[in-house]
């Protein structure tokens, strides 16, 4: 799987699948069953530190978790996430950023959108692949709150702006979290890259969700996941999840908003 890879899926109509994964052993396992991208996510704030938020997660962190994930996969897009505070302007993000490549990412992941224009530029102008973040954005928490974001016309248009902007500044994929499914698909047909949903509908291009969410294993998971190891095993569990994605099963109306 190549970056090329997700805009060709979003022209046939395939729908694109991506799980998070924090060590080579669940790389290995979601890699194996056919996964299209692999995220290292600073939700491992949340899911291997304990902590309430991504806000604690720092750049020796995500290097010391994508070198690790990097060696379990074979296949599937690496994609990690730039981390709170780790782009702040254009030559950290660009420092930063390459040091997630030299680690073992195809592409970086960056929360937020035209305030950060001059560093998706700046990636951008050295040839390094990003993916984007819209509607909820856990780096901004404190302010944003963990909610449903879009509702209103002009917060949803916002969103919808910002899109477009990111596709025109180079961006390879978007991923949106936690609104509307009628926003969601309205962003996935109103530009021409992929836009990787998370509690964002089933119209939209791909679906993410947490590994340890779709494994079951978090104990007070958000409305937009499901278990898929109800039972079974976590082999069955992911290609259960990779199959409901790609039948457009999963998210329901149930995962929606």
């Amino acid at each position: 799987m190549n970056i090329n890879d997700l805009v060709s899926f979003k022209q046939l109509g395939k729908k694109i699948t991506c799980l998070t994964a924090y060590d080579a052993s669940f790389a290995q396992l979601f890699d194996a069953c056919g996964v299209d991208s692999i995220l290292v996510g600073d939700s491992l704030g949340n899911v291997i530190q304990g902590h309430e938020n991504t806000l604690s997660v720092n750049m020796q962190a995500m290097l010391y978790h994508t070198q690790s994930v990097a060696r379990g996969v074979k296949h599937a897009l690496l994609i990690s996430d730039m981390p709170y505070q780790s782009y702040t302007n254009a030559e950290q993000a660009l420092a930063n950023a390459q040091r997630l490549m030299q680690a073992g990412a195809h592409m970086v992941k960056l929360e937020g959108g035209r305030e950060h224009k001059a560093c998706f530029n700046s990636l951008q102008d050295n040839n390094i692949a990003v993916c984007g973040h819209l509607g909820l954005q856990p780096q901004s928490v404190l302010t944003m709150g963990y909610k449903v974001q879009g509702k209103n016309q002009h917060d949803a248009q916002t969103i919808l702006d910002d899109a477009k902007a990111l596709e025109s500044w180079g961006v390879k994929a978007i991923v949106l979290e936690c609104v509307p499914a009628s926003l969601g698909k309205q962003v996935a047909q109103s530009i021409n890259i992929p836009v990787i949903g998370i509690g964002a509908g089933v119209d939209c291009d791909g679906q993410v969700l947490v590994g340890y969410d779709m494994l079951g294993i978090t104990q007070h998971p958000p409305k937009f996941v499901k278990n898929f190891l109800t039972n079974g095993t976590p082999k069955s569990a992911t290609k259960a999840f990779i199959q409901a994605v790609k039948n457009q099963q999963f998210p329901t109306d149930a995962q929606s908003y």
